[in-house]
């Protein structure tokens, strides 16, 4: 059998009621030439026979594996060994890619050479189906060098799901067991494992649905603790392959805009946390394992300004938390988004 031109990796736990819309999404996708890796993690509905109807629907693409649960990262990692396709790349099973989805990221990375294709996607609200959001149609169609002098990769987006990897430079690369963020430090994982060319396309390819129940809505301090332990793996891992003095300073801006600002913020929802203890910590920690923080390269005035509002915005923060007020940020952050109505998008 040749080898597939796309692998793609969908981790199932429950959901039933959203699996087969995108499961449909995929065995109707516009590349025939793929395969479609069905992971169960010990779902207790009637997810695995919903998997194992659609692989006798369509044997040639859909293959199906079960496993005890051990989570959405032990889920990932397996069907990543699973594959074989020139290309991976991984769905959510309740949401919806384009039936073009891998069709246009594959063609992007071919025409490129590239190691990671980037494509456009929106969120929609769940019970509505309005769209929230936009994002990363901005790039217009571009290709980039992953340059660890260049924020770009810092603030490039982590979800995996917009996404193709050639799947050579990713298969040996595993999820972490802590909740969430696994993306992000998977994107870092695969510029530090050789991933050098990345290409964007604006198309608008996966429709992310939220809902109620998911992590965003539910974060706990835990997460931030599990956060800090997956960035100093990353951390470690750099230094085994004699690289932090070159990724110090790119690794501490991605510890400070994930784990000061994004998770920070989405704690403080959590009213049984202590932000102001949360907020200590965070400083705590950064200065403890990633020191450069506080002068990194990526943090300069005239750079931000140059750069635009966005980047000038991020400056704040970092100014914020050096002023050890960091809780003026979570406050601002708060009003524009609860009162004003305002995501600011980091």
């Amino acid at each position: 059998m040749n080898q597939p031109k796309v692998s793609i990796v969908v981790p199932i736990y429950n959901l039933e009621q959203y699996v087969p819309r995108c499961l449909d999404a995929l065995v109707n996708q516009t590349l025939e030439d793929i395969e479609i890796l069905c992971v169960n993690d010990g779902s207790k509905d009637s997810a695995p026979q919903i998997i194992e109807d659609y692989k006798k629907r369509y044997p040639n693409k859909v293959k199906t594996f079960h496993k005890e649960n051990g989570g959405e990262w032990s889920a990932r990692t397996y069907g990543l060994k699973q594959a074989t396709g020139e290309y991976v790349g991984f769905i959510d099973s309740d949401d919806v890619p384009e039936i073009t989805w891998a069709e246009k990221l594959y063609t992007a990375a071919k025409e490129n050479d590239a190691d990671i294709a980037f494509s456009g996607y929106d969120r929609v609200d769940l019970d509505t189906g309005n769209v929230v959001s936009t994002e990363m149609t901005q790039h217009g169609t571009m290709n980039k060098e992953v340059d660890w002098n260049d924020d770009f990769i810092v603030y490039a987006n982590p979800s995996l799901w917009n996404k193709l990897y050639r799947r050579e430079l990713v298969k040996d690369l595993e999820f972490l067991p802590f909740r969430g963020c696994n993306d992000t430090l998977f994107l870092i994982h695969s510029y530090m494992n050789g991933v050098k060319k990345l290409t964007f396309i604006p198309d608008v390819l996966y429709h992310y649905y939220l809902r109620s129940s998911s992590q965003i809505h539910n974060m706990h301090e835990k997460d931030i603790e599990n956060l800090k332990k997956y960035l100093v793996v990353t951390k470690e891992n750099a230094k085994k392959l004699g690289k932090y003095e070159e990724y110090k300073d790119t690794l501490a801006a991605m510890a400070f805009t994930h784990l000061a600002i994004s998770w920070a913020f989405m704690v403080s929802y959590n009213k049984e946390v202590n932000i102001h203890k949360v907020l200590k910590g965070i400083i705590k920690y950064l200065d403890t394992e990633f020191p450069e923080w506080r002068k990194c390269k990526h943090y300069r005035l005239f750079k931000s300004l140059k750069k635009g509002f966005k980047s000038t915005l991020i400056w704040g923060v970092h100014l914020f938390y050096r002023m050890n007020l960091p809780i003026v940020y979570i406050w601002v952050n708060r009003f524009l988004l609860d009162v004003l109505k305002k995501e600011v998008k980091w």
